[in-house]
């Protein structure tokens, strides 16, 4: 997987999960834009890769703007000439049950991840077709987009909304040789800390407790750097045919999300009348309902 004639911004990639595709993105061969807020931690990103002989510059601003999209672009061209890869990785949370969100905290989620999404891969794709020789948008979705989750009205809709600009991307960027995936990952960040019957196990793993097997599979939650293989992958000539999909990756499990699709489907001459629905809901509809939220393995929920 040779990567040596790459160029990749990774937004919010000081630490965490942004670092550790920056990483993987490096020692793969690729050079990388480090974005972060903190200047201090994005030096710090900067100096571990140089040392290690990778190449690497900063750009400090906060995502959202066309402007930070503006300047991380163009510190991929004054450092490297060039831009091959865009990761929107930056984000951030603002947890909070429907009734106690308020407009700023459904604001500031939407306009990192949802938002910054946008104006990043626009400013990127603008390049890309400048250049005229392809390139890579790999979005990081979650599965709290995919199936919802408890108190993240704004983190869930924001990155189904990825998901959703992604095949529109794929669609539109095909022609020019720009391949658009989503990812979404599962890992033992600050976040998942915070799943109640996963904390034993995040801990666990912070005083050198190997994950059990149950976790790594089934649940498919691992490191960071679990899941930084998919990031490289995509970002080179091995995916070129690879564009409008939506990995799940986390521990030892790679997967593809389905896109949605009609389950139950029925017909009724002349349209359907809210009486004509009750009769045929629980013949026709009532076995397909979808279930939401994450589904972890029963044994590990009985606990």
């Amino acid at each position: 997987m040779d990567l040596s004639n790459k160029v990749a911004v990774v937004t919010g990639s000081g630490q965490g999960l942004g670092l550790a595709y920056a990483k993987d993105l490096v020692r793969h061969g690729a050079a990388v834009v480090i974005n972060d807020v903190n200047q201090a931690t994005a030096d710090a990103a900067v100096a571990e890769i140089t040392a290690a002989g990778g190449r690497a510059v900063a750009v400090v601003a906060p995502v959202g703007s066309t402007e930070t999209a503006q300047k991380l672009v163009a510190g991929a061209i004054d450092a490297f000439g060039r831009l091959d890869v865009m990761v929107t990785n930056a984000g951030i949370l603002r947890d909070k049950v429907l009734w106690k969100m308020t407009d700023d905290d459904f604001d500031a989620v939407i306009n990192v991840h949802l938002r910054g999404t946008f104006t990043c891969v626009r400013e990127a794709v603008l390049k890309f077709r400048e250049q005229g020789d392809g390139g890579r948008i790999i979005c990081i979705g979650s599965p709290a987009g995919q199936r919802g989750n408890f108190g993240q009205t704004n983190y869930s809709g924001a990155k189904s909304g990825i998901v959703g600009m992604v095949r529109t991307w794929a669609m539109e960027l095909q022609r020019a040789g720009i391949t658009a995936n989503a990812v979404c990952p599962v890992a033992a960040t600050a976040m998942t800390e915070t799943v109640p019957f996963l904390a034993p196990y995040i801990e666990g793993m912070k005083n050198g407790e190997p994950l059990p097997d149950i976790i790594r599979r089934e649940v498919g939650l691992g490191t960071p750097e679990d899941a930084a293989g998919i990031i490289s992958f995509l970002a080179s000539d091995a995916a070129a045919e690879i564009t409008g999909q939506a990995f799940a990756v986390g521990g030892d499990r790679l997967a593809l999300w389905s896109h949605p699709d009609l389950t139950a489907v029925e017909y009724h001459d002349g349209g359907w009348s809210a009486d004509d629905i009750a009769a045929q809901w629980t013949g026709t509809f009532g076995d397909a309902v979808q279930s939401v939220g994450e589904e972890f393995p029963e044994e590990l929920m009985a606990k």
